[in-house]
């Protein structure tokens, strides 16, 4: 390991703050994520072993699957971009905003454009570049890099963002997180509403219908690509999945690994630009793939690593990240990766170069947390070892091993000792008494660091008697009745699907949305169409609204404007960021994770479901659906074919949300922090 890298570790190990920071976001994500696994609707194993299938074909197949992916999204109006490297990536988004005269960017969170520098780029040309992400947002006030994949500003205490914000905005001094993510909302807002390009990542490309799914939670994602009038999605060209059904299981693994929820607020499935008479949605859509080394990667020995969803589980699981920090994951010369962890510490040396990164893979205890908590099951220990050993430098053809000489002739002893029976027993004796003596008091033995491998390292003192003689001497149990677990049986994905289904009734379907909803912090109310008007007007009066965004009357159930203007209350048709409350209809309900189905279209704005703060939605109990699977298969088969033929699709889990701050859950960041959900009883 380099001196930086040394250097970077002790800071991190002495950084109390940072510490208390670590240790609260892993607790809290690794319980969350056991609790939403629980809710699968099949075995977690099994799931995770088809998730591993679909990636390991699509990377098998990557050419086939670009090909097809490219075909249907230009078909679909994407403009597609292809980018050799970071360098051809940086300059296609800088000709875009060069064509487009642009001047601010509202950009929502992307690993590709941490990897390609788009920021410095865009702002070396002049172009002013807003992150919209809160946790992106803090960590560019103040300059630093994301510390995780999923929270990046984890590395931080609320008074730490508190005094960032009365620094570099001017607020008042305080460490209040409603008050902090509410000036953030405000702040940002203006840059949503005036942005001249909107830029994001993809999380996953869609083959088969050239689907673009980009998965957020507090609606800056939804922003950045519906209010500006252009466009970018930057994204990696692994980051593909055959088929709908692919996206399903994906986006039933994805969230739950990443955040711990059924579904994210956001789900955007994007397919072209805004079309014909849509009052919103951008001009042009460009697509950046980029390749950026990935290419090289798959024909390595760490391909697996490109089966990676990017949820940040292992970053979580980890005893070394979770002392470390994201920060501490830097080049020999001291440089940052934008992937750190268990996955950047293969990742980095992959893309950036062996000799450069390959030290960071010794930053681990190959403990095997990160496997068993990754949603796709790669094999991350297996390929950290292949760094380790120095792999295949797909940067350079220089032996970056780097193993010390102390190491390496220790190695050689040990190699010797373990040869003979007698000679292992005599040095397990002998370092089981000098290593006593070297710890007597605090049971702990702290290595030397000249080795590399024993720095920042504490062994616990070995026992007094081996294993074996304890064995020999009856002090061990014996559990004779062990038997390892049996694999589950591995069902057919669309008979589960077809079990499910026939086994929710409708009162179950609506029952169970309600409570899902409710989870979340939404409300529902079941009523017939007739006193939908009555019901609709009590809720804005008593919070005195006078004004709403609405779709057009004809996607409404009939009446129901006419009967709001009767009683005095405005009803306005083009996006309107002063309206306080929005009114939309619903292709369809989710009812395992409470989630509503908003198309884009003629009369049907999706930032009536955006830009207020309140967000009132009409479904039909008729619509509801058991699982995301089903509207899925029912867009394929054609009952449901607005998932697929609408420009965007927005799936909206509960209200706007956030836990940037310390872990701590916001409700209302830059969506709707209240969401009114109207079933209309057939």
């Amino acid at each position: 390991m380099s001196d930086i890298f040394h250097q970077k570790i002790q800071k991190a190990l002495a950084d109390p703050n940072l510490q208390a920071a670590l240790d609260g976001n892993a607790e809290r994500r690794i319980s969350a994520r056991e609790q939403a696994y629980a809710s699968l609707p099949e075995d977690l194993q099994t799931m995770r072993q088809r998730a591993h299938a679909v990636r390991a074909e699509t990377i098998a197949n990557l050419d086939h699957y670009l090909e097809q992916f490219i075909a249907r999204a230009q078909a679909n109006g994407l403009i597609v971009h292809r980018a050799a490297d970071a360098a051809q990536a940086v300059q296609v988004v800088l000709e875009i905003a060069r064509q487009k005269d642009a001047h601010l960017v509202a950009k929502s969170k992307t690993m590709v454009g941490e990897e390609i520098e788009v920021n410095r780029a865009l702002e070396a040309a002049g172009l002013k570049v807003v992150e919209t992400d809160l946790g992106e947002y803090i960590v560019q006030l103040r300059g630093e890099r994301p510390a995780h994949i999923i929270t990046p500003a984890v590395h931080l205490r609320r008074a730490q963002v508190g005094q960032t914000f009365h620094e570099k905005l001017g607020l008042p001094l305080t460490d209040d997180i409603p008050t902090l993510t509410s000036a953030a909302r405000r702040i940002l807002r203006q840059t949503f509403l005036e942005a001249d390009i909107g830029i994001s990542g993809v999380n996953f490309g869609v083959a088969e219908s050239g689907t673009l799914c980009i998965v957020t939670n507090e609606g800056n994602g939804r922003m950045v690509t519906t209010l500006p009038r252009v466009h970018i999605a930057l994204m990696g060209m692994e980051r593909l999945v055959p088929t709908l059904d692919d996206l399903a299981l994906m986006l039933s693994l994805l969230p739950r690994s990443a955040t711990g929820q059924k579904l994210s607020v956001y789900t955007s499935l994007i397919h072209g630009p805004r079309r014909d008479g849509e009052l919103d949605g951008p001009d042009e859509r460009h697509l950046v793939l980029v390749d950026n080394g990935r290419s090289a990667m798959r024909r390595s020995p760490l391909a697996e690593a490109l089966y990676c969803i990017r949820c940040g589980a292992c970053l979580n699981a980890c005893p070394v990240f979770r002392e470390i920090g994201g920060h501490a994951y830097v080049s020999v010369h001291g440089e940052g990766s934008p992937y750190p962890g268990p996955i950047g510490s293969i990742v980095s040396p992959a893309l950036f170069g062996q000799q450069e990164f390959g030290q960071l893979a010794r930053a681990s205890s190959l403990c095997g947390a990160c496997k068993e908590a990754c949603p796709v099951d790669i094999d991350l220990p297996k390929l950290l070892l292949r760094v380790r050993a120095g792999g295949e430098d797909l940067k350079s053809t220089r032996d970056p091993s780097g193993v010390p000489p102390a190491m390496s002739w220790g190695l050689r002893l040990y190699n010797w000792a373990a040869r003979s029976p007698w000679r292992f027993a005599s040095a397990q004796r002998a370092t089981a008494f000098f290593s006593r003596l070297l710890a007597p008091a605090s049971g702990w033995l702290h290595l030397p660091a000249f080795t590399g491998w024993g720095y920042s390292r504490d062994l616990p003192r070995p026992a007094a008697r081996s294993f074996h003689q304890r064995w020999a001497a009856g002090q061990v149990e014996h559990n004779s009745a062990f038997e390892a677990p049996q694999p589950p049986a591995q069902a057919d994905a669309g008979e589960v699907q077809e079990s499910r289904t026939r086994g929710m009734a409708q009162a179950e379907l609506v029952e169970r949305f309600e409570h899902e909803l409710s989870e979340l912090g939404g409300t529902m109310t079941s009523c017939h169409a007739a006193d939908l008007p009555t019901a609709l007007l009590a809720l804005l009066q008593a919070r005195q609204i006078k004004a709403l965004l609405a779709w057009d009357e004809d996607q409404l159930p009939s009446g129901i404007l006419g009967a709001l203007q009767e009683a005095g209350i405005e009803v306005l048709h083009r996006p309107d960021p002063g309206v306080k409350v929005g009114l939309t209809g619903a292709l369809a309900g989710i009812a395992e994770t409470g989630t509503l189905v908003l198309p884009s279209g003629q009369g049907r704005m999706l930032s009536a479901s955006l830009l207020p703060e309140v967000h009132i939605a009409v479904l039909r109990i008729s619509d509801l659906r058991p699982s995301l699977e089903q509207v899925f298969k029912e867009a394929n088969a054609g009952s449901l074919q607005q998932v697929r033929q609408a420009s965007a699709l927005a799936l909206i889990s509960g209200p706007s949300r956030t836990a940037d701050i310390e872990m701590t859950l916001t409700i209302g960041v830059h969506g709707p922090g209240e969401v009114n959900v109207f079933c209309l009883e057939d």
